[in-house]
């Protein structure tokens, strides 16, 4: 059983990835972005996730420097953004990316959706800056299989993670399914659907059950089903109660309760049919 903030899973490179860490998408106001990684880092998250076209790069990594904790001690994750894909932009975008975030290094950078005859030389040089040793691990985020097995096919290195989107309307059971048969971890962005199922039945009967919310009963069902998870949020008391989740178990019952939820249904745009 995972027992805090601090509890890892084992990439199949052997690198550590906090199974829950902050994510910052749409934080727009720098002082408010910084005070967001300054309380997650403070209350005991040790990952954070950002991407170029989020915008927040640089009040990431002044949170990270205020916040009192090493470098060493956090994982951060960052994305090159589709209008960079190619191998010689994407370069040049990950200098930007490290620029910004004033590091000499990134624990995971991932390709952040699948751009078409774009991804393969994208990830030749997410496979340089592995090798040059300024990115510790490389993934994807937003790849269905097809592209997975297209990218292994064209690749020496094999992702070590794939983003996607993930929560109780859609909980991506095949996909997750190929990626454990590979070794490829999962991580859900919008982990509780952007709020959109909080007031499900179901979910309030076991949250009820348990005394927690039925974000928390959401975020507790990603972990027990093996997935990394990056809530986001801007409040202090949200961010803490995100991060409150390893104090109670879901049984069998109730796992499956959640997984009888999946409608398919996705509130970001599809891999396959998202406008480049």
């Amino acid at each position: 059983m995972l027992k805090n903030l601090g509890s890892t899973k084992t990439l199949h490179n052997g690198i550590e990835i906090p199974y829950v860490g902050l994510g910052v998408y749409k934080m727009k106001d720098p002082a408010e972005t910084v005070q967001a990684v300054q309380t997650a880092i403070q209350s005991g998250y040790r990952s954070i996730d950002t991407a170029a076209i989020y915008e927040n790069e640089e009040s990431v990594g002044q949170g990270v420097k205020e916040s009192g904790v090493s470098r060493e001690d956090l994982f951060i994750t960052s994305k090159v953004w589709n209008s960079d894909q190619g191998y010689d932009s994407t370069l040049k975008a990950f200098e930007t990316s490290l620029k910004k975030l004033d590091m000499n290094y990134l624990d995971l950078y991932l390709i952040h959706w699948p751009v078409a005859d774009k991804y393969n030389d994208t990830w030749k040089a997410l496979e340089r800056l592995h090798n040059e040793g300024l990115v510790k691990s490389i993934g994807v985020s937003n790849f269905h299989q097809h592209h997975l097995e297209d990218l292994m096919r064209n690749s020496t290195v094999k992702p070590v993670l794939n983003q996607i989107e993930l929560h109780p309307r859609i909980n991506q059971e095949k996909l997750r399914d190929y990626c454990a048969s590979k070794s490829i971890a999962v991580e859900a962005w919008s982990p509780i659907a952007q709020g959109r199922v909080l007031d499900e039945p179901t979910l309030n009967h076991i949250a009820e059950k348990h005394g927690k919310s039925p974000a928390q009963v959401i975020l507790r069902w990603h972990l027990q089903n093996d997935v990394i998870i990056i809530p986001k949020s801007v409040h202090a008391n949200r961010i803490k109660e995100n991060g409150d989740l390893f104090n109670f178990e879901l049984s069998l019952e109730e796992m499956n309760q959640i997984n009888g939820l999946n409608l398919n249904e996705r509130f970001g745009p599809d891999p396959d049919n998202f406008d480049f």
